[in-house]
């Protein structure tokens, strides 16, 4: 007997498939992950079938049951492919025929594995996109409280990673809200996108003659209407890279404050201290504390970008409709969510428990002139041109390097060798809390301003989350 009698494709071919072939050929390893949504959606195809006629109203009934049934039992371990399976479609299918007989053989009427496969990877993208948005608020809430402490907490900001001008470490945690944010809306807009365009009824890429209502599957699966094209429908993957995309920027996001992390919880700079429990040890150093949740976050990006790569590639040369390469799609993408979901279990609780050093981080900004800046903007107040004040200040710079001072400690009459504009208020221009406080702008560091953009942060997350 052919041994491909038992294939979906069984009937053309009259020799049977190198067993290599089927190897090869074969997805059930990664594709059971998709069994509740292929089960979802034969539910709606065979409520259709029935409701429009298309096999008795009986027949669709017992084989929504049945397929009620086999969800239970997956959820309960009680049921698994064998190890021969082709994919999940065809262990659904065959595990159905065994119990209903041709009934189960009736249900793939109207559909092909093309726009099955299709819809359940849709369907399993869209729930993906909400739930790993909330993570990523998860995230969010976490950076907003430790901003919320640390509104006051001066400490310098850098550019080329030189300091460069004061801010507070609660500005600096909001600057990855708003990344984190953004995150948090991609993956809402990709739901919506993942939501439109239902593709069960496009068939194998040109639909089918039998009377099917595709507006009725479409609504029975939370879509908000059938896809325009049925060979679109099949062949698009775009939701997919989508979500490969968002994953990408926002672990982009994840690995630079990853770096920053490690930065500062250096002996170098000091500024934080990560809980024992985030941290390990050295085999042989014993005094090493090391960041690891940190830097395997930062690591893993490449893996979450060779995942988008990988589809991308795969995508670019495929004419229409459905080709075999697009089985690729879906390894890839459940690779990038558990790469980025793992890494936020652990990256969220490290930022929820590490210890600020706020002395340290003061201390930082009180040198490397990162009040030069101030000091020019104050001759610039007393209406010398910016330009002149600027190299002024920077005169002033290379004396105090050359002498070892700061410009907290040259005296009134070394600022007034250099331009006859200084005057005593000067100190109290270059104080650090006064430069903060001073940047009042909208989205600027003053502390004020900070609780604002705080305050309209946590706004924004009420969308996603609790706060």
């Amino acid at each position: 007997m052919n041994e491909n009698s038992n294939k979906l494709w069984a009937g053309r071919s009259s020799k049977s498939a190198d067993s290599r072939v089927n190897d090869f050929n074969s997805s059930i390893r990664f594709d059971f992950r998709l069994v509740y949504q292929d089960i979802r959606g034969s539910i709606a195809h065979a409520t259709m079938l029935g409701r429009q006629g298309i096999i008795p109203a009986a027949e669709a009934e017992a084989l929504v049951n049945e397929l009620e049934k086999l969800a239970d039992e997956v959820s309960r371990g009680e049921l698994l492919p064998p190890a021969d399976a082709e994919d999940i479609h065809t262990f659904i299918e065959a595990e159905l025929t065994s119990r209903l007989g041709d009934a189960g053989k009736r249900l793939h009427t109207a559909r092909s594995r093309n726009d099955q496969v299709a819809t359940d990877f849709k369907l399993w993208v869209r729930e993906e996109c909400l739930s790993l948005r909330d993570e990523f608020a998860k995230l969010v809430k976490a950076l907003i409280t430790i901003a919320e402490k640390n509104l006051d907490t001066v400490m310098p900001g850098y550019t080329h990673l030189q300091r460069a001008q004061p801010v507070t470490f609660g500005h600096y945690m909001l600057a990855y809200v708003q990344m984190f944010l953004r995150d948090c809306s991609r993956l809402s807009d990709a739901y919506d996108r993942a939501a439109e365009g239902c593709p069960l009824g496009s068939g194998a890429l040109a639909g089918t003659t039998h009377p099917i209502d595709r507006e009725l599957t479409a609504s029975l699966l939370g879509f908000s209407s059938p896809c325009e094209n049925s060979m679109d429908g099949v062949s698009d993957r775009d939701f997919a890279l989508e979500l490969l995309s968002d994953l990408s920027i926002a672990s982009v996001h994840m690995s630079r404050l990853a770096e920053e992390i490690i930065l500062w919880s250096s002996t170098e700079f000091a500024f934080i201290e990560l809980d024992d429990a985030f941290s390990t040890g050295s085999s042989i150093m014993p005094q090493k504390k090391n960041p690891d949740v940190a830097e395997l976050v930062r690591g893993k990006t490449g893996r979450v970008f060779g995942d988008l790569m990988a589809l991308l590639t795969a995508m670019k040369g495929l004419p229409l409709a459905y080709n075999k390469d697009m089985q690729e799609d879906k390894e890839a993408v459940f690779d990038a969510v558990d790469t980025v979901r793992l890494g936020l279990s652990a990256f969220i609780p490290m930022c929820e428990t590490m210890t600020v050093n706020a002395s340290r981080m003061r201390d930082a900004a009180g040198r490397g002139f990162i009040n030069a800046t101030d000091c020019a903007d104050y001759l610039a107040a007393k209406g010398v041109p910016f330009r002149d004040a600027y190299k002024a200040v920077g005169g002033i710079v290379k004396f105090c390097i050359e002498t070892n001072k700061t410009l907290e400690t040259m005296t009134l009459d070394e600022y007034r060798a250099v331009r006859a504009e200084f005057d005593e208020d000067i100190y109290d221009a270059i104080s650090l809390d006064r430069c903060v406080a001073g940047r009042n702008v909208y989205g600027g560091p003053a502390p004020d301003e900070a609780a604002r953009r705080l305050a309209a942060a946590k706004s924004a997350l009420s969308l996603y989350a609790e706060v």
